[in-house]
């Protein structure tokens, strides 16, 4: 009786074990499940190994195609986001930073994830200054306002009146231009190695041909560079000489990197030219410079965006122009590998002497459908890092709203005492154009974002922007 008493007692321990092993396993299994789990607003998962294999597959389809397209270079990754990109063995850095005492590295690292984010959300950007920005942004009179107008006398806009005398000349109410507004876009540095090359047919046959500072477009260079001329982008120093860079076009729209100042103000008066100020990022890695800044107005109106006369090629050891002498050795090795890393991101298409041998084929860039995937899985790790959505969508990284309650019903950029040739110019047809004339796919892209307008705040920051939202009208 004692042993048959027993047997209940140990069956009983023996299954009260088994149970505590498999909830114990269960609460393990949850915790390490969870722990790959992000929620991200109501009702909504994120699978974390999920979107790190997208971003891994992407990462392969990076390193792949800097491996047939970038001369040399070739991609180590270290993760779903960073990668480190490297020139081969042998590559002469001649090019001597004085202030870390070293010559340029001979490898670069980046985060693909920032990267694609940064480039992408271009896409949809507004890089010229407005009216609405200015009203919209906090201070944005007061101290912004400030910023952009040289030799002010102060660093605060005390008196609104005044800088707006100093603006008004360059300030449209709205955007005058679009994204996807343009199909085909041509961006134009100055390199020397345009002069080995004879694209300017090419170049000539772009929706649109962007070029920087005061680099000439004459007979002389036409079969290098083409004849088209449409956008230039120029540093404060370059504006100096608009009247002499705008000689022999019209239409040219003149766009000033940083600051305008009043002697600008007395040229612009007495050109025909559309003339703005450029509202941007600062990067502060990467190759940087007044084409970095052209390729971002290209993706923020463009759907393609192809450069040329940037030094991408091996073997680069002055720094030339193709307009003048060459200056003693700089070797952007840097530069090189950002543009390089941007064309495998699908951001450029770039152009060279060494790539003017070959037919061009890239089918070896990651396709649209490819970038979307990866950007959607990278925003969707940002976000849950971040912390719990707040369910804006599209625009989660507005910081700072405003409505425009009619479209075009703010004053048109000018001022009262332009001269007579200004006066009776196209200059402001940008600003005026009707929303129906804009290309179909600008019109989609216009009311896919629900008439929202994304400015840059400060820095380089993805998550400060200013939003502007314009009724959904026959307007643009």
């Amino acid at each position: 009786m004692k042993g048959s008493s027993r047997r209940p007692t140990v069956l009983l321990i023996l299954f009260a074990a088994i149970f505590f092993y498999f909830l114990v396993l269960s609460i393990q299994s949850t915790f390490f499940t969870g722990s790959n789990r992000n929620y991200i607003g109501v009702g909504n998962t994120l699978d974390v190994n999920l979107e790190i294999r997208v971003l891994s597959a992407f990462q392969s389809r990076v390193q792949q195609c800097v491996a047939n397209r970038g001369l040399g270079l070739t991609v180590d990754i270290l993760d779903h986001c960073k990668l480190i990109l490297k020139f081969p063995e042998g590559t002469n850095s001649t090019w001597y930073n004085a202030q870390f005492k070293i010559f340029e590295p001979l490898e670069y690292q980046y985060d693909v994830c920032e990267a694609i984010l940064l480039w992408e959300q271009y896409r949809n950007m507004t890089t010229i200054l407005t009216r609405e920005y200015l009203d919209a942004r906090p201070d944005g009179w007061l101290e912004y306002a400030a910023k952009r107008i040289a030799q002010l006398g102060t660093d605060k806009c005390y008196n609104r009146t005044l800088c707006e005398e100093h603006l008004n000349l360059i300030l449209p109410s709205e955007p005058p231009f679009h994204p996807r507004q343009f199909q085909t876009c041509a961006v134009i540095g100055n390199s020397g190695d345009l002069l080995k090359t004879q694209f300017g047919q090419e170049i000539d046959a772009h929706d649109i041909v962007i070029r920087d500072n005061e680099a000439p477009v004459n007979e002389k260079y036409a079969r290098h560079v083409g004849l088209k001329r449409d956008f230039r982008l120029v540093v404060r120093g370059g504006a100096r000489n608009m009247v002499t860079i705008l000689n022999g076009s019209a239409d040219e729209v003149f766009i000033i990197k940083s600051m305008t100042h009043k002697d600008f103000n007395a040229m612009i008066k007495e050109i025909p030219n559309p003339v703005y100020l450029f509202q941007g990022i600062v990067l502060r890695r990467g190759a940087k410079g007044t084409g970095m800044k052209s390729i971002e107005l290209a993706l923020s109106m463009c759907d393609i965006v192809d450069i040329y006369g940037f030094t991408v090629d091996p073997g680069y050891t002055e720094w030339t122009r193709y307009f003048s002498a060459p200056r003693k050795g700089h070797n952007p090795l840097q530069g090189r590998a950002y543009y390089q890393l941007l064309e495998c991101l699908g951001v450029i298409r770039i152009h060279s002497p060494m790539r003017a041998k070959r037919e061009q084929d890239w089918s070896d860039v990651p396709s649209k459908d490819v970038i979307k995937s990866a950007h959607a899985a990278a925003l969707r790790l940002k976000r849950a890092q971040a912390g719990p959505a707040d369910g804006l969508g599209q625009f989660g990284s507005c910081k700072v709203w405003s409505t425009v309650r009619s479209v075009g019903s703010g004053p048109i950029s000018g001022s009262p005492d332009m001269g007579e040739l200004r006066k009776k110019s196209n200059y402001s047809r940008w600003e005026i154009l009707p929303f129906e004339s804009l290309r179909k796919d600008a019109q989609e892209h216009y009311i896919q974002m629900e008439g929202v307008s994304l400015y840059k705040m400060d820095g380089n920051k993805l998550d400060d922007l200013v939003c502007v939202r314009h009724p959904l009208k026959s307007s643009a």
